[in-house]
């Protein structure tokens, strides 16, 4: 069996969501008559404290509308040099929507400097672009941004006649590592992706969760950029499931997270403090495609650079992880018997 730890995008349907899936009833959701769709979209809401749900084939694509559904052209959303919307999609909210970026850097903890933040929104001056919209992201890089931050952040957003995003891709690997509700964590934003094709396993989809003025306004984007789909209830089916039997183990892929760094720092790798799936690892540049190419000849998929990200998931189990970290130890031993040999023999 492949065991694999690029992302936890990587997941495969569970015998039971297939199940949910071949049961769906459908309908056309451009009409807004599937009703499995619209499941999904209440449900989620409802999770959220929410008016309202859309659903989206992609988080990309949800971000995008959200972005759209914010701001008009030439305004500006202020975002993190690392944040996914920002660096990671495409520069979409730019070309598709004619929004300003104005990126801030991230903090080592994921965070923004909320007196950057305040100091980066534009006068009302012809001279700049319109300052619009606030986009955070939790998880950010698997770190989880807490709740009084987030507060601190939406209390800016008020009090300057701001909106505030959050790109929830991985929100609820945050709130089981906090133990706070989702509903209380996200509070106060006025909408939030939430992808269900990560940790929560489903093979595609997101939900764009808000107000509903905005929602409706992200539902005309959506048919715009091509994301308005038909009996999309097969799908939803699967995201449905998630939310309703998949949020509670994602502390088991965190309990698989920090094994594998405790088993890496085990054979001297030098790992970052876990905190939710992610582990990041450091290797010698040296032995990066080697590695890699060791761990590919035994069923082991990971991108290995000298800052490794590997990605706990649903198909990865303690086991896997302990055949992970075996097949890393095998390789460096190895690799240290013939460098000594290397070294007697004077090469």
């Amino acid at each position: 069996m492949t065991l694999d730890f690029r992302s936890d995008t990587v997941t495969r349907p569970t015998s039971a969501m297939r199940s949910a899936m071949a049961r769906a009833e459908l309908g056309d959701d451009v009409f807004g008559d599937d009703p499995t769709v619209n499941r999904l979209q209440d449900h989620a809401a409802a999770l959220f404290g929410m008016q309202a749900g859309l659903y989206f084939p992609t988080g990309t694509q949800s971000n995008l509308c959200a972005l759209m559904s914010h701001c008009q052209r030439g305004e500006e959303v202020i975002v993190g040099q690392q944040a996914h919307t920002y660096k990671y999609e495409g520069g979409g909210g730019a070309v598709l929507g004619s929004i300003q970026p104005q990126p801030l850097n991230n903090r080592p903890d994921g965070t923004l400097d909320l007196a950057e933040v305040e100091g980066a929104i534009k006068p009302d001056d012809s001279h700049f672009a319109i300052t619009r919209l606030i986009a955070l992201e939790n998880t950010i890089g698997g770190k989880v941004i807490a709740r009084a931050y987030l507060a601190d952040a939406v209390a800016l957003a008020r009090r300057r006649g701001l909106s505030i995003h959050l790109d929830g891709a991985r929100i609820f690997n945050a709130a089981v590592k906090l133990g706070t509700p989702v509903k209380d964590l996200c509070a106060g934003f006025d909408t939030v992706s939430v992808c269900l094709s990560k940790g929560l396993g489903a093979p595609a989809g997101t939900v764009l969760v808000g107000k509903a003025d905005v929602i409706d306004r992200a539902r005309r984007v959506r048919k715009m950029v091509g994301g308005a789909m038909r009996q999309a209830g097969v799908v939803a089916a699967a995201g449905l499931h998630a939310l309703e039997h998949h949020v509670e183990r994602l502390a088991e892929d965190h309990a698989n997270a920090r094994r594998l760094a405790k088993g890496l720092e085990a054979l001297g790798v030098a790992c970052e403090p876990v905190q939710t799936n992610m582990v990041f690892a450091a290797f010698p540049k040296e032995v990066c495609k080697p590695l890699q190419e060791h761990l590919r000849s035994k069923d082991i998929l990971c991108f290995i650079d000298p800052r490794t990200r590997l990605v706990t998931h649903l198909d990865l189990d303690a086991a896997g992880i302990d055949a992970f970290v075996a097949a890393v130890g095998a390789f460096l031993s190895q690799n240290a018997r013939t460098a000594s040999r290397a070294a007697v023999s004077g090469e």
